[in-house]
């Protein structure tokens, strides 16, 4: 090997050296965005999960408070229908006292502004813990097609150091920027695009 080839195989070793960064740079640019996503996508998945458990707490709350009620409802209905046969009016009385503190407790049990506990209350909380979850969830969507397309433009700028086609580093740049969208739908806009 001569000296003008020895010359000529450093430059070319030189330049694919430098053509090396660019693409080490890219890859180590878009493992910053991959660790981005899968940790707002981790997040997004522990709201989802918090949300489905606090809403079917709520439900589960929900239903007792209504069967609570039916059994009050009826005792109380049952009672009128004796109120009729009663000859001693202080028995009479008692009875409808009796009679009317179980139609509050069974109004109180439907609704209890002060405490957030009526089943009204109940539902209404248990309808938002529920709307808190769909959102999370799209959220987790779109954030694990962002990483999904991270990982995917790593593996291609890596096959670029090894194969030397640019062509696969445009892609990998390609899949970045998508991954980018969908990290900001994600962020800002869950809803606007349905993956599921």
């Amino acid at each position: 090997m001569g000296a003008h080839e020895s010359m000529e195989h450093a430059e070319h070793a030189e330049h694919a050296s430098g053509s090396n960064k660019k693409i080490a740079l890219l890859i180590s640019v878009i493992a910053l965005f991959l660790a981005l996503s899968e940790t707002l996508g981790k997040g997004a998945q522990t709201e989802s999960i918090s949300k489905n458990v606090e809403a079917s707490n709520l439900w589960a709350f929900f239903q007792a408070k209504s069967i609570r009620r039916t059994v009050v409802q009826a005792v109380s209905e049952n009672a009128k229908l004796g109120l009729g046969p009663i000859a001693d009016e202080t028995a009479k009385a008692a009875l409808q006292k009796q009679i009317d503190e179980w139609q509050k407790t069974a109004q109180r049990y439907r609704s209890e502004p002060e405490t957030g506990e009526g089943s009204e209350q109940l539902a209404e909380r248990a309808k938002h813990a529920e709307h808190d979850r769909d959102l999370a969830m799209a959220r987790y969507h779109h954030y694990e097609v962002a990483s999904a397309a991270f990982q995917i433009g790593i593996v291609l700028a890596s096959a670029t150091i090894i194969t030397g086609m640019i062509i696969l580093a445009w892609l990998s740049g390609a899949l970045a920027l998508t991954g980018l969208a969908f990290t900001a739908i994600g962020l800002f806009a869950p809803h606007a695009v349905h993956l599921m």
